[in-house]
C-alpha cells in the first residue's frame, strides 16, 4: 500500500555491514534478547519486553499509524557477517519531515554501528524525498549525541520532555 508520500512499508536499505530490514512480527524472539540489557532504557526508562509483549508491540507498528496522515517506517538491524539482528531504527513520517530514533544492543556497542544506521537511515530518507529529519536526544547520552552529529544533524537549542531536538534540514 502507498500513500501520495511514498510506501506504508518501509524499503529495506543496507550500509557496509549492515541490512536494514522492515520490522516484522518474527523478529519479536530474536530482537528480545538482543534488547534484554537494562541499560538500554537508561535514558528512554522503561525496562526490556518480553517477546510477547514485542510480539504485541511489533504488530502495532507494522499495522501502520492509526493517523492516515503518519506513516511508521521501523527497521530491524542485521549484522552481514554473523547474520544475526543487533538493534533497529526507526522513523515517524509526516509530510517531508522524519523523526526518527535508533537502538543498538549492549553487545553490540562501541563498534560504531549506531553511527552507520544512523548515517544509512538519514541517507535513505533523505533519497525518499524527505527534507528534514529529526532526533530527540537526552543531554546526558554523549554517544547519542555523537552519532546524531556523525549522521549530519545539528543541536537545536529547543527540548523536549527533557530531551534535545537535532536537526537535519529545514522545518
Amino acid at each position: 500500500m502507498t500513500t501520495d508520500r511514498g510506501p506504508r512499508s518501509p524499503a529495506p536499505f543496507a550500509t557496509p555491514r549492515l541490512d536494514a530490514l522492515p520490522l516484522r512480527v518474527a523478529h519479536a524472539d530474536e530482537m528480545a534478547a538482543v534488547l534484554a540489557d537494562p541499560a538500554l532504557h537508561t535514558f528512554t526508562g522503561g525496562a526490556p519486553e518480553t517477546a510477547e509483549a514485542l510480539r504485541a508491540r511489533y504488530a502495532r507498528q507494522t499495522a501502520g499509524s492509526p493517523d492516515p496522515g503518519e506513516l511508521w517506517w521501523n527497521w530491524v538491524l542485521r549484522e552481514r557477517e554473523t547474520g544475526r539482528l543487533i538493534g533497529y531504527v526507526q522513523a515517524s513520517v509526516r509530510g517531508g519531515l522524519a523523526e526518527i530514533a535508533w537502538v543498538v544492543g549492549v553487545p553490540w556497542q562501541g563498534r560504531g554501528y549506531a553511527g552507520e544506521a544512523a548515517r544509512g537511515l538519514v541517507g535513505h530518507l533523505r533519497g525518499t524525498g524527505i527534507q528534514t529529519v529529526v532526533a530527540h536526544i537526552h543531554p546526558e547520552h554523549t554517544a547519542s549525541s555523537a552519532v546524531a552529529a556523525g549522521a549530519g544533524l545539528e543541536r537545536t537549542g529547543e527540548w523536549e520532555d527533557g530531551e534535545e531536538r537535532w536537526r537535519l534540514g529545514e522545518g
